[in-house]
């Protein structure tokens, strides 16, 4: 995966904006302006991802490019390393977990603008 198929696959999902709220090399998507997943542009060397505590550490567990979140909460957040030992369906799929854990979260309201979408 690079991050051209990554920054495409996040904005796909309903909803999604990107932005640069920390710095000029932190890129971070959002569903109804809550975080889901970032990364940094220059390096791509890895994305967090938010994950359900549980299925976080048994991850870690049983990948090695599964990393605690790193500058996140580590036990709601993943690191995941882009060092190709992860397939790209893994990486979706564990983006679109994130972007669900989110979306799940959202108000009545904001879920309703978002169906709008």
């Amino acid at each position: 995966m690079n991050i051209a198929s990554y920054r495409n696959f996040c904005l796909s999902l309903k909803g999604v904006t990107e932005e640069f709220p920390f710095d000029e090399n932190t890129l971070v998507f959002k569903v109804m302006d809550k975080m889901f997943t970032a990364t940094d542009v220059d390096t791509f060397e890895s994305i967090n991802v938010k994950c359900e505590p549980e299925y976080a550490e048994e991850l870690r567990a049983s990948y090695s490019a599964v990393l605690p979140g790193y500058h996140m909460n580590k036990k709601h957040w993943n690191t995941l390393l882009m060092d190709g030992s992860l397939t790209d369906d893994e990486v979706y799929g564990w983006i679109k977990d994130s972007y669900d854990l989110v979306v799940a979260k959202l108000t009545k309201k904001e879920k309703e603008l978002l169906r709008s979408f």
